[in-house]
């Protein structure tokens, strides 16, 4: 697995980022957002439960993800088409405006150490990235454990407060 100091993964990959059809899909890379501390939420399959309630609960704090000028990323392995189908039957899902990244091929999943050696499919993980694209906090936890949205936001917090003092 990718750790803390590594150079998160170049990428290219197809996105779903809205639930009205004609808007829904475009390609993210690595690039995208550039100057932004980015956070990717990775988690196992759509239309679970527990998949559900975490990206509503960083959804639903989105505006303070923005105001430390990170970017949530959805990942997991299944396609664009299937994010799109599960944004269009939650209303909750459909509201929030976090890309959900489609790494059918496991590519970006593979690269980072984080696909699960039995299901095939990406652990519950969280990478915060830089604005250089250097990893600065991992989070993995087991297929059936929650992330905690406070603790993330708290991590990010204090690698902000600790980049901005060694730029001093």
């Amino acid at each position: 697995m990718l750790g803390l100091g590594e150079n998160f993964p170049t990428f290219s990959l197809r996105a779903n980022v809205s639930a009205i059809e004609s808007h829904a899909f475009r390609v993210i890379t690595d690039r995208d957002f550039e100057g932004c501390w980015k956070v990717y939420l990775c988690w196992p399959k759509d239309f679970t439960e527990l998949s559900r309630e975490e990206i509503v609960n960083f959804g639903s704090v989105s505006s303070q993800f923005q105001h430390l000028h990170a970017q949530l990323l959805g990942v997991s392995v299944e396609s664009e088409f299937a994010h799109l189908a599960w944004r269009i039957q939650d209303d909750e899902l459909s509201a929030l405006t976090i890309p959900m990244l489609a790494d059918t091929r496991r590519d970006l999943c593979g690269q980072l150490g984080i696909l699960d050696p039995v299901e095939g499919v990406a652990q519950r993980a969280i990478f915060v990235v830089d604005p250089q694209a250097v990893i600065r906090f991992v989070y993995v936890t087991e297929m059936h454990v929650r992330r905690n949205v406070a603790e993330v936001l708290r991590v990010l917090s204090d690698l902000q407060a600790a980049s901005s003092l060694t730029q001093m």
